[in-house]
């Protein structure tokens, strides 16, 4: 009997599992930014009805791809409906790091057009029939915690962002435009992002009187959340599981507070 109960539990939770599988619908979207076309991806959960939170998601620096995809599908499965913008446009996806390098310092070097990029996505997100628009969020990996930080800085009415080993740079310093509350997550090892940067970021939310948070995690360097990059810190990019699960479940209490 008791085994038979197990083997029933096994089956129920497959069961389970693959009904919360089969109720996410995922499509592509495209949509325009001036005269260009981006290709955007939108997931949600079809059992839940009604309006719910948004949040939009945004790519590193290698473009909309497989890993903005999961993390949309993630969210989706908490209860949001998510959107993977598309910042270089339809068809454009580096081939190597060196190329993703000149697409994100185009886009860095142009900030007007970065938040312009940024905020259509909000647009196209804020647009689907399953969004309630009054309670969005932001969140973005590398290239794309720099561009949700420039989409608060852009004035856009949204609840919340969160950077996940972003580029902190502020070279607009405009920080007195943000609406809505900031969270940062951060690796304490990122050889990557200048300390110099993490004091001005810092001295510009707190002189704007901006409400943000920024977590530290020990032992982290860039790229802490892809498993995909290694394990080697001496690399300066590497997957650190427990930072990964730590700012996931700190997005989560941040969405918990700006979506109440």
């Amino acid at each position: 009997m008791h085994a038979m109960k197990t083997q029933l539990a096994i089956l129920s939770g497959v069961l389970l599992a693959m009904n919360s599988f089969a109720a996410l619908h995922t499509e592509t979207i495209e949509y325009k930014q001036g005269d260009t076309t981006c290709e955007g991806y939108l997931a949600y959960d079809d059992s839940v009805k009604g309006p719910r939170p948004g949040v939009l998601v945004v790519h590193d620096w290698m473009g909309m791809g497989d890993y903005a995809r999961m993390r949309a599908d993630m969210l989706a499965k908490l209860g949001y409906v998510a959107f993977a913008a598309d910042i270089y446009g339809k068809g454009v996806r580096p081939k190597d790091s060196k190329e993703a390098g000149g697409l994100a310092g185009k886009y860095k070097g142009d900030r007007v057009l970065l938040r312009a990029r940024a905020n259509a996505a909000l647009d196209t997100l804020e647009k689907q029939a399953q969004c309630d628009p009054k309670h969005v969020a932001a969140i973005g990996y590398c290239f794309g915690g720099t561009t949700v930080l420039e989409l608060a800085r852009s004035g856009a009415d949204i609840n919340g962002i969160v950077t996940f080993h972003g580029g902190l740079d502020t070279p607009t310093r405009d920080a007195k435009n943000i609406k809505c509350k900031v969270l940062i997550c951060h690796g304490a090892d990122d050889p990557y992002v200048p300390a110099a940067d993490v004091v001005a970021l810092q001295d510009e939310l707190r002189t704007a009187k901006i409400d943000w948070q920024m977590i530290f995690y020990s032992g982290a360097v860039h790229s802490f959340t892809r498993p995909d990059a290694g394990s080697d810190n001496s690399k300066g990019a590497a997957y650190n599981e427990k930072a990964d699960k730590r700012s996931w479940e700190a997005m989560k209490d941040f969405f918990a507070e700006i979506f109440k």
